[in-house]
Parts: structure tokens; C-alpha cells; sequence
């Protein structure tokens, strides 16, 4: 026994020094592990059921009684007995990890509130490389910051042993040319460390030493500028539960690009940008399917689908929109039902901002009248604003929701947006679809319904337009004192004259 500790205890202590030191690598390890809690609960259930003969065979030679020539046999039984088992609890635990998840929604008949329209996602994102001037480093991702209105990008170093390099907030207006674009530098000796990076230029291993057990996805990951300084936002993760594991907001770290500071966070408030994690925020609104019961889980007759019929590529859900009275934003995915559906019934929205540790309610305003597809809108466009969509490079980008019951799709390239289509509901429906420019005015619309504000607003342009050209008509023609007009004006007028002599001489 003495010798058993003499090994035992020294290697303890070596094991224990390990996880001490180690928290990057036994953060991932115990994070994978718990994931993996499922399958371990399959493994278990085949270990024991198949144990179980081979134990009671023991028992028995022990006891001096003839032992069964059926035990292997029983042991067989015992571990499909298991493995069948822990199958249908791998197909259970799923369903009760949607369940949890969907525990913070609510779904609700109200119109989807007032959001502000703002240039596509994948515009933002084509327009970065060209405004990085010098900069070598390669780009890491965009992230559209609903606080400031602004894109933010970061910039990695190149080579193996590096940082980040630049963080880039750029503003991409619609309908104007006057972008403005800050770049922000880090210090490359004292901030060096970045997602992904190697060794101790690694921020996930800086983080898990100021805190274990949280973890971050890298498309939640963004930047942005405090005056000269670089900010990297990482949104954490945390995990909960024994058998079914889910996940929960865990705060945010901030890493200052200029000394290197890494500081880890509950408190987000004062933290412009998403600080609500959008991967977190896609797992909720995928799990709607866990509304109802376990058999319309299972044959997928509840909850909803993002909608993904191609109009949208690249962007399609989660679209990080400013509400309209600026207070606040959300991520807003358009839905469609499960099944081969393709028309849009309801709207999603999850906040963007982190508050506390739980999970972020998603609401689901249902459409009355419901929407057709994306595509079909699409379609409706090109065919009823061909002399503005689509030839050369300009295409249509994003068909989101912006209140209420209505859609507006941005059309133009990815390096200038020149319209804004508005519309309501069907598109084969009596609904207004109007052209707009990128700034807001309105152009004409296919079809203004009788009574709505698009038709008072045309009546109101066109009587503009009248007074205008009224108006224009009147200060070209000079007043009665023939001395005051021009030879070309007098000549006009004497051949008007003239014409009007003739008519009447020609009617006697």
C-alpha cells in the first residue's frame, strides 16, 4: 500500500499541476467532453448491460456453482439491449436541447416592429479590401455594428506567430458616395495575440487563463475602434446541464489592441456592437422545431426554417437590424414553415445586446398576410423594374423585413446601391411595390393601392411636378412690354400670331 501512494500521490500532484497550468487545453477538453455526454451515456448503457452476465457468472464460481454456458450470449443481449437504448436516448437528448432552448420563445400575432433599413451585409463586406489601403493583412470577417451604423472589420497579421494588424470601421451609406472609413493599428509587440493564433499569440488561451470553462465561437468574434484604439469584442459561452448540455451567454472579454489588456465581462452594456452572441442566437431560432411534442419533433411539424431558397445567398438569417426608433436592434430572420414551403409566415428576432447570463427571449411574429418567397420577390422585381434591375453587375440583395408586413430589397452592385423596392405581402396580391431611391424617395410604384400612402404620395409628386413645370413655364414667358423680349422670343410670337390669324381667316 505504501508503494501504491509513493507512485499515486506524486503522479496526483503532476496531474493536478497539468490542469493548473494547462486551462486552454482542459477547457476544450472538459467543453468537447460535455458535448459528448450523449454518446458516453450510449457507452455506458452497452458497458454495464454487457457486464452484467459476466458479473453474475463471477458471483456464481465464486460460489462454487457450475457456471452458465449462456453468459456470452447474455452479455451479446445486454450490450445490443444498451446500444439500442443509448440510440434512442442520443434521438431524445436532441429533442430535449431544442426544448431548452425553446423555452425562450414566444410567439405572438403583433406586427414585427419598425426596422431601419442599412446598406446589405455582403456590400459592406466587398467594399472593405478596397478602402485598406496599405495594409497586407488578410481580412477576417465583417460585422455590422447597429450602435454606431458602421461595418467593423479586423485585419489579421500575416505569418504563424502574429496579432491582428488593423481594425477597420467603415460607414456604407445607402444612396451616397460619401463613405468614411477609420482604421485603428494595434501594437504589434504588446497586443500580438489574435483568434486562432498560435501559442501564446493565441486569444482563446490568453482568455481560458482569465477564465476557464467559457468558450466563443469565431464568426461571433468582431472590432471596432475607440478612438485610435483597437477593440477586439469576443462574446462567451458557457455550458449547462449534466446529461442534456446546452449553452448560455457567459459576457464578453475585451482585448485592448494597444497594451495587450485582456478584460473578461459580465457587465456588456457600455460594449457598442452585438455583444449577444449570433451563433447562440441561430441555435435558438433552429430549435423552434422543439415547440411542440416529441412526434412533431421527430417528423418535423413544428417550428420553422430559415429561408434559404437561394435569394438571399449569403446572407439569409440573422440580419443584425436598428429598430426604427433607435431603441435598439435585434437579429431578424425571415421563416418559413418546415416542409417544401417556401413563402415566408413569420419573422424572427432575437436582441443583439447581452443582458445577464440567460438566454435572450426570441419572439416570432406571425404574418398575416403571409409573404411569398424571396425569390418570387426576386423575380417580381427584375420583371417590374427592368429598366433598373438588372444589367451589368447590378443584382438585388437582401429581401428583409422592415416592419410590419413589409419587405424591402436593396437592388445595384456591391460597390454602389442605386434603389430600395418597398412592398407588402404576395407579390400576385393588390399590395403596393414601390421603387425608391437608396436614400428614401420615392420613384413609382407598379401598383399603389387606392387610398394607401404610396398612391397619396404620388398624387402629391405629380402635383409638385405640375407647379414646377407651371411654374417654369411662367418665368420663361416675359411680361407684356415687347421691348423686354429677345429676337428669338418675338419671332415666336409673331409666328404664333400669325398661325392664329390664319386659323381664323380659314374659319370664315
Amino acid at each position: 500500500m505504501v508503494r501504491v501512494l509513493r507512485w499515486v500521490v506524486p503522479l496526483g500532484v503532476v496531474a493536478a499541476l497539468f490542469v493548473w497550468w494547462a486551462s486552454y487545453a482542459t477547457t476544450i477538453f472538459v467543453w468537447e467532453l460535455r458535448k459528448l455526454s450523449p454518446w458516453l451515456v450510449l457507452l455506458a448503457l452497452v458497458v454495464l448491460l454487457a457486464s452484467v452476465p459476466h458479473v453474475a457468472g463471477a458471483v456464481q464460481f465464486r460460489r462454487r456453482e457450475r457456471r452458465s454456458g449462456a453468459i456470452p450470449v447474455l452479455a451479446w443481449m445486454g450490450a445490443v439491449t444498451g446500444l439500442l437504448l443509448g440510440i434512442g436516448w442520443l434521438v431524445y437528448d436532441s429533442y430535449l436541447r431544442d426544448r431548452d432552448y425553446a423555452a425562450a420563445i414566444s410567439v405572438v400575432g403583433d406586427p414585427v416592429p419598425g426596422l431601419a433599413a442599412r446598406a446589405p451585409y455582403l456590400v459592406g463586406k466587398a467594399q472593405t479590401a478596397p478602402n485598406l489601403g496599405d495594409v497586407t493583412g488578410e481580412v477576417s470577417d465583417i460585422t455590422y455594428l447597429p450602435d454606431l451604423d458602421r461595418f467593423g472589420t479586423l485585419v489579421e497579421r500575416r505569418g504563424w506567430l502574429s496579432g491582428y494588424e488593423v481594425g477597420v470601421v467603415q460607414q456604407v451609406p445607402l444612396g451616397s458616395n460619401s463613405r468614411t472609413s477609420q482604421r485603428c493599428s494595434f501594437d504589434l509587440d504588446a497586443a500580438g495575440a489574435r483568434v486562432g493564433g498560435w501559442f501564446s499569440h493565441n486569444l482563446g488561451r490568453k482568455i481560458s487563463a482569465e477564465q476557464r470553462w467559457v468558450r466563443f465561437d469565431a464568426r461571433d468574434v468582431y472590432g471596432y475602434c475607440a478612438g485610435d484604439t483597437p477593440m477586439v469584442v469576443v462574446p462567451l459561452k458557457r455550458q449547462v446541464g449534466i446529461f442534456t448540455v446546452t449553452e448560455r451567454p457567459a459576457g464578453v472579454a475585451l482585448y485592448n489592441g494597444r497594451t495587450g489588456t485582456l478584460t473578461v465581462t459580465t457587465d456588456a452594456a457600455a460594449v457598442p456592437g452585438p455583444t449577444y452572441p449570433i451563433s447562440l442566437a441561430k441555435r435558438q431560432r433552429e430549435a423552434s422545431a422543439g415547440i411542440g411534442g416529441f412526434a412533431d419533433w421527430w417528423f418535423d411539424r413544428s417550428g420553422w426554417d430559415a429561408s434559404e431558397d437561394g435569394a438571399n445567398e449569403g446572407n439569409n438569417s440573422e440580419f443584425t437590424l436598428r429598430y426604427a426608433d433607435g431603441a435598439g436592434s435585434a437579429y431578424v430572420t425571415p421563416l418559413t414553415p418546415q416542409g417544401e414551403a417556401s413563402s415566408v409566415v413569420a419573422v424572427s428576432m432575437v436582441p443583439t445586446r447581452q443582458t445577464g447570463q440567460a438566454l435572450a427571449p426570441l419572439t416570432v411574429h406571425r404574418l398575416d398576410p403571409t409573404w411569398s418567397s424571396p425569390q418570387a420577390v426576386v423575380a417580381l422585381i427584375k420583371a417590374e423594374y427592368r429598366d433598373v434591375c438588372c444589367y451589368n453587375d447590378d443584382q438585388v440583395f437582401e429581401v428583409i423585413p422592415t416592419g410590419g408586413s413589409t419587405w424591402t430589397a436593396t437592388v445595384g452592385s456591391e460597390q454602389s446601391i442605386r434603389y430600395r423596392v418597398e412592398g407588402r405581402g404576395q407579390v400576385d396580391g393588390r399590395e403596393a411595390t414601390c421603387l425608391r431611391t437608396a436614400e428614401g424617395a420615392l420613384v413609382r410604384c407598379a401598383y399603389a393601392a387606392p387610398g394607401s400612402p404610396e398612391e397619396q404620395e404620388l398624387k402629391r409628386m405629380e402635383q409638385q411636378q405640375q407647379q414646377q413645370q407651371q411654374e417654369q413655364k411662367q418665368s420663361t414667358e416675359p411680361a407684356g412690354d415687347l421691348s423686354k423680349y429677345t429676337d428669338q422670343q418675338l419671332a415666336d410670337l409673331n409666328k404664333r400670331v400669325s398661325d392664329e390669324v390664319n386659323r381664323r381667316l380659314g374659319n370664315r
